[in-house]
């Protein structure tokens, strides 16, 4: 959990920025809701020096990263960076292939305690290796560094990157949309990343994660109630919940989306078990995730504009039909009484119910 740079603000980044983003999340209360991660991603590099050791851009960062990785500490929360695997990053600055340790360990020293590591100007570079390098190049700084792998699924990272990384993409950009691409050809709406999480839930578990991208809640592109669904599909989905709006200027309906602490509480569930799509019927959608102690998150989503009635039964829970259910609305922050064989609600149109479901 915690906040990036790049959806928000792109190449865009400096020190008052990022000092900025951490005051926001203390003052917000995100910080005492689980958000502990500062990441600066793309556009923060300057020039490597005679040794190759990397300096970031001194106009944009003049205190210099260590300076502002202790800022960041000092507020109780932990300092992440961003480079790529290829020569240049996706923004063209350098990147770190061949500079792999020099990198790894100057990380170290400024305390960096994250690294988003992007797959940009690779040639023929074979992502598995190339990842696996930078893996054991921050294992052998003598810093924990949280490994954050983003080649966008492309080599289906689920199969090869659980021992390399602890969390890695598998979908391409998201865009701040509900669905379809962008304009830019290459991101995609929330609804085109839903469905490719369907099939990966095996894949995720503690200490090494789906990641279907950072959160676009706030940046408005979308609806609150989309913004709703976003927020409690990711929770679903157990991916990293990586904010990546402007925090300083947070509205109130934001701020509540990315508080809702019932609906963190799922995503943060100990158990680690990602949703599964247990049901379909054209835009209305279930997903169900189990949870530690026996209970259920069940989320039911309307994809389409229309108001729609969704049901989910207990043979979807795999609980008995005779099972009394205790029913509590995550997004209402109210128990709505117990059940037994099913529950449904009405869905607004691109929206979500969100309940957990106890025995």
């Amino acid at each position: 959990m915690g906040w990036n740079s790049w959806n928000r603000f792109a190449c865009h980044v400096n020190e008052a920025l990022i000092r900025s983003a951490a005051d926001a999340m203390v003052s917000s209360g995100m910080r005492d809701a689980g958000y502990s991660y500062i990441v600066i991603d793309d556009c923060w590099q300057g020039e490597r020096d005679a040794k190759g050791f990397m300096a970031p851009d001194a106009k944009k960062f003049p205190s210099g990263m260590k300076v502002l990785a202790d800022y960041v500490h000092a507020k109780g929360l932990k300092f992440g960076i961003y480079s790529d695997a290829g020569t240049k990053t996706c923004g063209g600055f350098p990147g770190s292939h061949g500079y792999e340790t020099q990198d790894a360990q100057r990380y170290a020293e400024w305390g960096v305690d994250y690294l988003k590591y992007d797959w940009c100007n690779t040639d023929k570079q074979d992502a598995p290796s190339s990842y696996l390098t930078m893996s054991k190049a921050l294992q052998a700084s003598g810093r924990p560094i949280v490994f954050s792998l983003c080649e966008w699924g492309n080599t289906k990272p689920w199969l090869w990157a659980q021992n390399i990384g602890n969390l890695w993409r598998n979908t391409g950009d998201i865009a701040d949309r509900w669905d379809g691409m962008d304009p830019n050809g290459y991101s995609m709406g929330l609804l085109k990343i839903v469905d490719m999480q369907a099939g990966l839930e095996a894949y995720a578990g503690p200490g090494h994660w789906n990641d279907p991208d950072m959160l676009e809640v706030g940046n408005g592109g979308m609806t609150d109630n989309e913004y709703r669904a976003h927020f409690s599909l990711w929770a679903m989905f157990a991916a990293p919940l990586i904010a990546g709006n402007d925090l300083a200027a947070m509205s109130p309906a934001t701020r509540d989306i990315l508080l809702n602490k019932e609906v963190i509480a799922v995503d943060q569930d100990s158990l680690g078990v990602a949703a599964s799509r247990v049901w379909k019927d054209g835009d209305a959608e279930v997903w169900v995730r189990p949870l530690k102690g026996g209970g259920r998150a069940v989320v039911l989503l309307n994809r389409g504009l229309t108001p729609r009635e969704i049901g989910v039964s207990w043979e979807q829970l795999r609980y008995p039909d005779h099972l009394v259910a205790k029913l509590r609305d995550l997004w209402l922050h109210k128990e709505t009484g117990t059940a037994t064989a099913r529950t449904s609600a009405v869905v607004a149109g691109h929206a979500v119910v969100m309940l957990t479901i106890s025995p």
